[in-house]
């Protein structure tokens, strides 16, 4: 299991962060939440990669920003809250503590960092391979919004995953994505809907995670 530790931002911002697995791995990840927070949901993400996969990783709790030791339920309000504070933070601070969350690990001697983001996260992922130059390597889960700013070049290799019947993702938004960025690896699970991968959503699908994550975990394996 992990813990938390404290990070600072280059911009003096001292914020939370989920840490788990040795710091001594052979690769090592950021982990960026949904909009709900730092959820138990993210940590066992988190755990997972460090257990099973032998990464270390790191989590900030970007909401610290707005709101500290923000967790939120995954209901409508939960959403609601979720999105209040995403707007009160702006991309330019998440990205400042997500860079810093990957300085954090360079520091404990990784070369090479991927990044992967679910839901708001994978966004937030998407925006950290083109806006910053950080990441080795970057992978999104169901990130909304990506399509909007697909016309930005990732810096690193990129891996998308949609839900097939995602009803916030539309499928002309994923080919709008796959227009704009024909050399971005993107995979759709025809029966799964948004969250698929969070355990503590109704929209859980087993099937669909677990293949996305083996051909995350693949992905990360090769490129870092």
């Amino acid at each position: 299991m992990g813990h938390l530790i404290s990070l600072t931002a280059s911009d003096t911002h001292h914020f939370s962060a989920y840490e788990a697995g040795d710091a001594s791995a052979e690769r090592a990840i950021v982990v960026i939440q949904e909009v709900f927070g730092l959820t138990d949901h993210i940590r066992a993400v988190c755990d997972e990669l460090a257990t099973h996969h032998g990464y270390h990783v790191i989590a900030p709790a970007l909401f610290d920003r707005a709101k500290r030791d923000a967790i939120l339920p995954y209901n409508a309000e939960g959403i609601a809250e979720g999105l209040d504070l995403r707007a009160k933070i702006g991309i330019d601070a998440v990205l400042t503590d997500v860079s810093a969350a990957a300085q954090a690990l360079v520091k404990h001697g990784h070369t090479n960092v991927g990044i992967i983001g679910f839901c708001w996260g994978g966004l937030v992922a998407w925006e950290a391979a083109t806006r910053t130059r950080e990441f080795a390597a970057a992978a999104a889960w169901y990130g909304g919004g990506i399509a909007a700013v697909s016309h930005e070049k990732p810096h690193c290799p990129v891996q998308l995953h949609f839900g097939g019947e995602d009803d916030h993702i539309p499928h002309t938004e994923i080919n709008t994505i796959r227009d704009n960025r024909p050399e971005v690896e993107i995979f759709v699970y025809d029966e799964a809907g948004h969250g698929f991968g969070c355990t503590d959503r109704p929209s859980f699908n087993r099937t669909a995670r677990d293949l996305a994550h083996s051909r995350s975990v693949a992905f990360f394996n090769a490129h870092l």
